[in-house]
């Protein structure tokens, strides 16, 4: 059996490459996308808070945006460096890819409903939309128990879930 340095893991010998270098390369997109979807929202038409305010009635401040964004970008940040080191790797790339495909979805749903640009649509387009799919497809093999592979798809819709209740509390935990 290949040892780690080949690209096979010890818990994972089906998918040869699952931490190879490309997709540990794969694996920091989820934090520089991050980053890019945060710059569209807060610098794009009108830019999040106004526009949440504008669509929902939603009262976010931009600082209170910035700081649930930044907190979003450590707990990615966090869960890539942990997945590599705790060797799920894969599981988590399907649940970071299931989160950013469906609120890149949602961007788009929500564009073709008010039929107007919403901050974070273009980056949900041309970056979450196909990396978040892609992420989804490549790494369903690097998950030995598909039984896993639909829980990490069910955590990120999950955690869709809860991020979609906090901007309509306007960012607010309690």
């Amino acid at each position: 059996m290949q040892d780690l340095d080949e690209g096979v893991s010890p818990r994972n010998t089906k998918s040869p490459g699952v931490y190879d270098q490309a997709t540990i390369f794969w694996s920091w997109l989820f934090p520089l996308s991050y980053l890019i979807h945060i710059a569209e929202e807060y610098w794009g038409g009108e830019g999040y808070p106004a526009y949440i305010l504008r669509l929902r009635g939603v009262h976010m401040s931009t600082a209170r945006f910035l700081a649930a964004q930044s907190v979003g970008f450590i707990l990615v940040t966090i869960g890539v460096i942990l997945a590599r080191r705790l060797k799920f790797l894969p599981m988590m790339l399907v649940i970071l890819g299931t989160i950013i495909a469906v609120n890149g979805l949602t961007h788009i749903v929500t564009a073709l409903s008010i039929l107007t640009y919403g901050p974070g649509l273009f980056s949900s387009i041309f970056i979450w939309g196909p990396l978040g799919i892609a992420t989804v497809i490549r790494f369903k093999a690097g998950i030995d128990d598909q039984r896993q592979y639909w829980i990490a798809i069910a955590i990120g819709v999950g955690i869709n879930v809860v991020v979609g209740i906090l901007t309509m509390r306007g960012g607010r935990v309690v």
